[in-house]
C-alpha cells in the first residue's frame, strides 16, 4: 500500500511528490495494536485474536490471501505524476473602485499606473524567477481588473490597489475585502503620499479590518519580505516620472520635507502572515510602468528599486 502526500515547495514553485510506504507506518501499527491487545486480553482472548487477523490482513495482502481470500490480489494504486496536477500561474490583478472622496496631487484613482504596471511587472517576474505567469495565445501576460464585489476575487492570492489615498469603500466592498484577506489573500496598496492621503485610507481600512483587532504596524527591513528572493537593504522611495523630470532628477519626495520618509506598514492576520502591505511615500509601481521612457529613470529606480521589491512582495504573497 503506498500513501501519497503533496507538499509545496516554495522555493522552486513546483510540487513535490513524496511517497511513503506502510512498511515506514507499520511500526506505528503494530505498536497501536499490541497496546489494544493488551489492554483487552482480559476481555475476550477470541476477539483479540480475530481482531489482530483482520489488521494484519490489512497490511499484508499475501496474508489475507492465506485466510481464505483465494488468489485474487488486489493491485497497488497507480502514482500520480507530476504534470497530472493543475499548474497555478500568476496574474496581476489590480482592484477598480469608484468612489473617489478626495482629489490627489499627479493622481488618477485606481488606474494610476495602469495598464503598463502589470504587463511589465509579469514579464520581469517571470524573466527573473521560476514563477510562471498567464498568457494569452499571442504569449503576452493576462491582466486582471476587478471590482471588490466580484465573486472572481478569491481566485487571485494576490491583489493590487494604487492611489488609495481616494477612495471610499461601501459596506458591501469592505466586507468583501475582509472576507478576502481573512481566507488568506494578499493585498498590496501603493503610490498615496502625505498625511492626509494615510489619514484617508487608513479610515477606509479600519472598515475592513477593526482597529481593536488588528493593529497596523511599522514592518522592519528583517521582515523576510525584504530577503526572500532579492536582498533589498532600504525603504525604497521611487517618485513618479513626472516628478523625477519636473525636479530635474534631484529629488525623489513628491511633496517635500512631508513626504521625504518612506512607510512600509502592514497588517498580519492572528497567525502572523502579512495580509496587508502599506507603501506610502513611494510609487514602486510607476518603475514598472515607466520603464522604458527615460534610460536613467529606468536604471536608478526600475532595476535598483522598483522591480527587487516588488517581486519580494509578490512571491511571498504567493508563498504564505
Amino acid at each position: 500500500m503506498v500513501l501519497f502526500e503533496i507538499i509545496f515547495d516554495p522555493e522552486h514553485f513546483r510540487c513535490m511528490l513524496d511517497i511513503v510506504t506502510i512498511s515506514q507506518l507499520g511500526a506505528c501499527v503494530t505498536g497501536i495494536t499490541m497496546h489494544l491487545l493488551f489492554v483487552s486480553y482480559t476481555r475476550n482472548l477470541t476477539s483479540i485474536i480475530v481482531v489482530f487477523l483482520i489488521l494484519l490482513s490489512a497490511l499484508n495482502p499475501a496474508f489475507a490471501q492465506m485466510l481464505g481470500r483465494g488468489e485474487r490480489t488486489i493491485p497497488p494504486p497507480t502514482a500520480p505524476k507530476l504534470s497530472d496536477f493543475p499548474k497555478q500561474k500568476f496574474t496581476f490583478c489590480t482592484i477598480a473602485y469608484t468612489n473617489n472622496g478626495r482629489d490627489e496631487d499627479l493622481g488618477f484613482g485606481w488606474n494610476t499606473d495602469y495598464p503598463d504596471s502589470g504587463y511589465n511587472f509579469m514579464i520581469r517576474l517571470e524573466e527573473l524567477t521560476t514563477v510562471e505567469i498567464n498568457k494569452d495565445q499571442q504569449g503576452e501576460p493576462v491582466q486582471k481588473v476587478l471590482l471588490l464585489t466580484d465573486p472572481a476575487l478569491f481566485d487571485y492570492p494576490y491583489i493590487f490597489m494604487s492611489d488609495v489615498g481616494r477612495l471610499i469603500f461601501s459596506r458591501q466592498e469592505a466586507d468583501r475585502l475582509q472576507q478576502y484577506l481573512l481566507r488568506g489573500g494578499f493585498l498590496h496598496v501603493d503610490d498615496f503620499w502625505g498625511e492626509g492621503a494615510w489619514n484617508s485610507w487608513v479610515a477606509q481600512l479600519n472598515y475592513v479590518l477593526p482597529p481593536d483587532e488588528y493593529d497596523i504596524v511599522d514592518i522592519p527591513l528583517s521582515h523576510e519580505l525584504f530577503s526572500i528572493v532579492f536582498n533589498v537593504e532600504e525603504y525604497p522611495q521611487v517618485p513618479s516620472i513626472q516628478h523625477w523630470n519636473r525636479s530635474g532628477g534631484m529629488t525623489t519626495s513628491e511633496r517635500g520635507a512631508e513626504t521625504e520618509k518612506v512607510h512600509f506598514r502592514g497588517v498580519f492576520d492572528k497567525n502572523g502572515r502579512l495580509m496587508v502591505l502599506m507603501t506610502h511615500n513611494t510609487d514602486i509601481a510607476d518603475g514598472w510602468e515607466k520603464e522604458k521612457e527615460d534610460q536613467e529613470y529606468f536604471e536608478r529606480f526600475s532595476v535598483k528599486k522598483s522591480y527587487p521589491i516588488g517581486i519580494n512582495i509578490v512571491v511571498y504573497a504567493l508563498t504564505h
